[in-house]
């Protein structure tokens, strides 16, 4: 996509145009301009002319919450998230009696053994912090897991009612691309009509 350009720029293109149409007569620019545009409009309309495109959109985040098995993916998920949750509050409960005790015998401690101490809870400190990014990062692997084969469906589904529909573009709102268009090319419903037809011809597939 070119650049815009600057306001200022802009202004003066205008500002000539303005000029040389309240003279009567067209600037060199002006001819120029209208050359270059005749050259362009010529393609462009022989190609709209030979090739009509059909679009549509859809709204994939209603789809997705749609889909038959979204609901049992995310109960998994939730499920899995909370054990994960478990475990990390039993280790800062585990790290906050660690440091509760290193103040309480803070001063009856030699110094060597406070430091032995101190040392410990840094080490298991850091443990725990490790330990809380690979559970992250375990979740987020599952949800893909979990989330991959809806979404290969629903790809499917859409790339199905392209070709029979012939449309040469399917274009999603969550994409932020569409500003304003016609309800009519509205495929969201279409789509999850499919969706649950196919849950329902195959019920154990979810």
């Amino acid at each position: 996509m070119a650049a815009p350009l600057p306001h200022g720029a802009r202004f003066r293109f205008l500002d000539l145009q303005d000029k040389s149409a309240k003279q009567g007569r067209l600037t060199p620019m002006r001819r120029i301009s209208i050359a270059l545009l005749a050259l362009v409009c010529v393609p462009v309309i022989g190609s709209l002319e030979a090739q009509t495109l059909k679009i549509g959109y859809i709204q994939s985040q209603e789809i997705l919450a749609a889909h038959p098995g979204t609901a049992e993916a995310q109960a998994q998920l939730e499920q899995e998230g909370q054990a994960a949750e478990e475990e990390m509050q039993r280790l800062q409960t585990e790290l906050q009696n660690m440091q509760q005790q290193l103040l309480q015998q803070s001063l009856t401690l030699s110094p060597e053994a406070k430091a032995n101490r101190e040392a410990q809870l840094q080490q298991r400190l850091a443990e725990a912090d490790q330990r809380a990014q690979q559970m992250q990062a375990e979740l987020q692997q599952r949800q893909a897991e979990l989330v991959q084969p809806i979404m290969e469906e629903i790809t499917a589904v859409i790339e199905t009612i392209r070709e029979e529909g012939d449309y040469s573009l399917i274009l999603d709102v969550a994409a932020g691309s569409i500003i304003s268009a016609d309800p009519a090319l509205d495929l969201t419903q279409e789509v999850i009509a499919r969706l649950e037809a196919n849950a329902g011809a195959n019920p154990g597939a979810n």
